[in-house]
């Protein structure tokens, strides 16, 4: 299937919301519904509905909190959220474009954050182009030290060790 050069195979928007309403990095309920109400409000599919899980916080205190996904026929919507910062971190991948002030949105109305910042990457730049000098990065664990790096071009292949 073959493409304009210029498209990215995809769309990954990372938000980190910092001081959230308090209680709602442990509302189970409120998560799972953003979930899911995140996937129809950006106009995605679900492959299957969210997964959400608690955090031992006995064991894990500084962890303690939810984390979730929900597949999509797109890729997926994580979340992560942080009880005693009262902060979430989320993750919106897509294979096509999607409105980033809508996301931005939801998150303001389900989590009340203080403050958003916003990364936004577009990944595959080359997955549409043909005859391109790609490469791919291999990193393998070397030792318990340092992993191997492995990149391999078309015609040549390079190790980086650190």
């Amino acid at each position: 299937m073959e493409k304009q050069n210029n498209m990215s195979f995809g769309y990954q928007l990372l938000l980190d919301l910092y001081g959230c309403k308090p209680g709602v990095c442990d509302d189970l309920t409120l998560c799972y519904k953003f979930l899911d109400d995140a996937v129809i409000a950006l106009g995605m599919e679900k492959q299957s509905p969210p997964n959400i899980f608690r955090s031992d916080e006995v064991r894990f205190p500084d962890k303690a909190g939810l984390s979730g996904w929900v597949p999509l026929i797109e890729s997926s919507i994580v979340i992560h959220t942080l009880t005693p910062k009262d902060f979430i971190s989320i993750d919106v991948y897509c294979c096509r474009s999607f409105d980033i002030q809508m996301a931005k949105k939801i998150c303001q109305d389900f989590f009340h954050p203080r403050r958003i910042d916003t990364q936004y990457i577009e990944r595959g730049m080359d997955y549409y182009k043909s005859g391109t000098d790609y490469h791919t990065v291999i990193v393998s664990k070397a030792d318990t030290q340092s992993p191997a790096v492995t990149v391999s071009r078309k015609k040549d292949s390079l190790v980086l060790n650190r």
